[in-house]
């Protein structure tokens, strides 16, 4: 009996899960209008932010979340992919403090290079994180791609008053991160054929791991502002939070955590393409101070990530109700503030040890 081939999916895109997003000054230059845009007072988060979805005021105390998100394959197993595409496609309405309803699923396949076969175990991994986070994969829309992809458009609601924006930190604010950092790179390594079965198991347990904890934050008044950390690295991500917000924010580089073997793959110069293009992007908005490993901060910080964790900005207040909140969900490990938030200072992020 001939041996039946192995088909890894990674070797049929050029991009690889969030890191496939267009650089950041590209895409300024792509969303620049002369246009004058409509107006409606009933939406609450739009084109006018970059905040993670689109929120629509129903009228009713409740709000509309609304958001897509797709990539080509970060993984090799098809399951894998529909689940981590799933998961980091519902992560959106997650980090604006809602509860997601249903998905719709946005299918691209080159049906004469890879078995429609191997689609259907895409979507039924999507299937599965869409019934853990509990909704239905409801419909969606298929096309005949030259790479494939796949994600969902998620529509999800929350109260009003737990909405949680990107841009509304406010000084003296301590910072979290709920994941590790390094899906890039760990990414990149299999892409190259040489990331260990260890280590990949870690890679697709964190990018299929639900960020679920999102809705009940929405309900902590002490919670000022939320983000998950996907394409644009926690660098890029920070600064939109900082920017928006009008502040600055101060970083312990020593107290962010890194993924297993991600470091050990840095010193083989294994860094994804996006890194570059994300730091170019950044570089005049960071300073760092002296002792840091800026050579290694470089290819971490901007490190694009997929299903990436919350980045999240609470009052010390509500460090209590958050750290209570962090143990039920088994992130405890993520107790410890990344940073603070702090007046605006001639740079919008600096990073110490």
């Amino acid at each position: 009996m001939e041996e039946q081939e192995v088909i890894k999916l990674t070797q049929y895109s050029r991009g690889a899960g969030c890191g496939c997003k267009i650089a950041p000054a590209v895409l300024q230059e792509i969303l620049k209008t002369d246009m004058l845009l409509p107006q409606d007072e009933n939406l609450l988060v739009g084109y006018h932010s970059k905040d993670d979805a689109a929120v629509y005021d129903m009228g009713d105390g409740t709000a509309l979340v609304s958001t897509t998100d797709f990539f080509m394959p970060i993984v090799d197993d098809a399951f894998d992919f529909g689940r981590i595409a799933a998961a980091n496609a519902i992560s959106d309405v997650y980090a604006m403090g809602g509860k997601p309803v249903m998905a719709i699923a946005i299918l691209g396949w080159p049906v004469e290079k890879l078995p429609v076969a191997l689609a259907q175990k895409v979507l039924e991994g999507a299937r599965t994180v869409c019934a853990e986070a509990g909704i239905v994969l409801a419909g969606g829309h298929s096309i005949d791609t030259a790479e494939p992809m796949f994600g969902l458009s998620v529509s999800g609601l929350v109260e009003i008053k737990n909405l949680k924006r990107n841009n509304t930190a406010e000084e003296g604010d301590l910072l979290f991160l709920t994941k590790p950092l390094g899906t890039g790179i760990l990414s990149t390594a299999q892409k190259k054929g040489v990331l260990t079965d260890e280590y990949n198991a870690e890679l697709v347990k964190n990018m299929t791991t639900l960020n679920k904890m999102g809705a009940q934050l929405g309900a902590i008044a002490d919670v000022t502002a939320m983000s998950d950390v996907t394409g644009f690295g926690l660098l890029g991500h920070l600064l939109e939070m900082a920017e928006g917000s009008g502040l600055s924010a101060s970083i312990s580089y020593n107290a962010i955590s890194v993924l297993p073997g991600a470091r050990e793959y840095l010193s083989q110069r294994i860094v994804p393409d996006a890194t570059y293009r994300n730091w170019n992007s950044y570089s005049t908005q960071v300073s760092f101070a002296t002792g840091v490993n800026v050579m290694e901060a470089f290819s971490l910080l901007p490190d694009p990530q997929t299903n990436g964790g919350l980045l999240i900005a609470v009052r010390e207040a509500g460090v209590a109700q958050l750290t209570t909140l962090f143990r039920q969900y088994g992130v405890e490990a993520y107790t410890t503030p990344i940073g603070k938030m702090i007046a605006k200072q001639e740079k919008y992020i600096v990073v110490n040890n």
